[in-house]
């Protein structure tokens, strides 16, 4: 099981922005496509971007796409996820993941850890 460590996330208001930060081990870093989902109150789980270990490959959900970058600093073994122009429909817990295995990127079921998740609102 690899650790995961979310943080970044808070309150803010419509059109607003934020920066989830996610601190892996050097393995999840290094060999594993990370990636950011989502979960909102009464709803799934739902991809929201990843990125692939060695090109850092980046796919996006449609909801975010245009408004949110994930990307890594590797000094730091981190990942972040910017996240602008937010809005109330991007209210959701944001979990980290890593998967080491082949197949979709956007499938949860297919990720082998994840972090605590951190709490994201957006409201006025």
């Amino acid at each position: 099981q690899e650790q995961l460590v979310e943080s970044g996330g808070g309150s803010v208001q419509p059109g607003g922005s934020l920066r989830l930060s996610c601190a892996a081990s050097g393995r999840s870093f290094s060999t594993g496509t990370m990636a950011w989902f989502r979960q909102a109150p009464g709803k799934e789980r739902e991809f929201v971007a990843a990125i692939t270990p060695l090109h850092e490959i980046t796919a996006y959900s449609d909801d975010v796409k245009g408004r949110f970058t994930i990307f890594k600093a590797n000094a730091r073994n981190t990942m972040y996820l910017q996240m602008n122009s937010l809005n109330a429909e991007d209210t959701a817990i944001y979990y980290c993941g890593v998967k080491f295995g082949r197949g979709s990127n956007k499938e949860e079921s297919l990720y082998d850890s994840w972090g605590q998740g951190t709490q994201v609102t957006v409201s006025s």
